[in-house]
């Protein structure tokens, strides 16, 4: 490629990556690169790092319901070997999330490897408005991240509008429940609680061993902690817990303060960690704060699936999202 044909963009790394001047085909590394991706160009995404489950599907553009899954080249269970990604023929790869040296020696490794420009992008939570332009403007689409990149911003000061009308010491203390067995949970300042955190609300889970990452807690932690509120993402975890005796001496359920966090198609908390986590974001702020953050929470979710996702929400689907009863 002639040096007409390519420019040299900076990533959150501070890696220089020679990129194509023109990018029609990327290759998300990972699930929240992945959710990146189909929010600013879904046109340029080559597949899925998994196949949409069925109930993903409806929730989903019609161009990309069916592209292939290609697996992940970063994170838990990385399935994908260099000779399928050079079979894929990506103009670019994109990675978003924690920015550490293993990842930067991995994207450097892959692309000296493959002769495919490899990208780093910052995926912390308060980055998201600056990765959506940063990201725009590599993909050749620096309108459309920075349409993104100001709706972020306006749901981050929705948030801290409402959070300066609640005291510190009138926020509810939250237990993030992952699993069915609810037993793992994120410490605080990870990637995977940072939302509870940032919507002002205390991650109860401290103390344990890993630190700033998902960890392994007991029941008896959890009554120790006394969260007043529990975030489950797992279904038959939050439809269960009330019954479960270990459970029933945390106050969260006693109270019945048990909420099951949206995820189609993708996870209102952490499933992935990426910019769905903005409609998390709405979300809790409606959960946690009814009074202060007021009506009107399907009107702001169906407008964030409008324009991130690319779909009109009806009401059934809406329902669906939310979890309530078919009328």
């Amino acid at each position: 490629m002639g040096p007409a044909a390519a420019r040299t963009v900076t990533d959150s790394a501070g890696r220089m990556v020679e990129v194509p001047d023109r990018i029609a085909r990327v290759f998300a590394a990972g699930p929240p690169a992945s959710v990146l991706l189909y929010a600013v160009a879904p046109e340029m995404m080559i597949g899925w790092v998994r196949t949409p489950r069925p109930a993903e599907r409806d929730f989903l553009q019609p161009q990309v319901r069916d592209l292939p899954e290609t697996g992940r080249l970063t994170g838990r269970g990385d399935t994908l070997n260099l000779e399928r990604l050079i079979a894929a023929k990506p103009d670019l790869i994109v990675d978003f999330g924690t920015i550490t040296d293993t990842y930067r020696s991995l994207a450097d490794r892959v692309q000296a490897q493959t002769g495919i420009p490899y990208i780093l992008i910052d995926g912390r939570f308060s980055n998201t408005p600056a990765a959506l332009r940063l990201v725009g403007e590599i993909l050749g689409a620096p309108a459309r991240g920075a349409a993104l990149a100001a709706a972020a911003e306006a749901i981050f000061a929705r948030v801290d509008k409402v959070l300066a009308e609640v005291p510190p010491a009138r926020r509810p203390r939250v237990y993030l429940a992952r699993g069915t067995e609810g037993l793992e949970s994120g410490t605080r300042g990870s990637i995977n609680t940072e939302i509870i955190e940032r919507v002002g609300a205390v991650n109860v889970a401290e103390g344990l061993r890993e630190k700033g990452g998902l960890a392994a807690v007991s029941p008896e932690q959890v009554i120790a902690w006394a969260p007043d509120t529990i975030v489950a993402l797992d279904p038959v975890f939050a439809a269960t817990i009330a019954e479960r005796p270990a459970w029933k001496p945390v106050p969260a359920v006693a109270a019945g303060r048990v909420f099951l966090a949206p995820h189609l198609p993708f996870g209102f908390v952490d499933a992935p960690p990426s910019v769905n986590r903005l409609a998390g974001l709405l979300w809790l702020l409606h959960v946690l704060y009814p009074q202060q953050a007021g009506g009107g929470l399907d009107a702001e979710i169906s407008a964030f699936y409008r324009l991130f996702y690319g779909v009109y929400l009806d009401a059934a689907q809406m329902r669906r999202l939310m979890g309530r009863p078919d009328r």
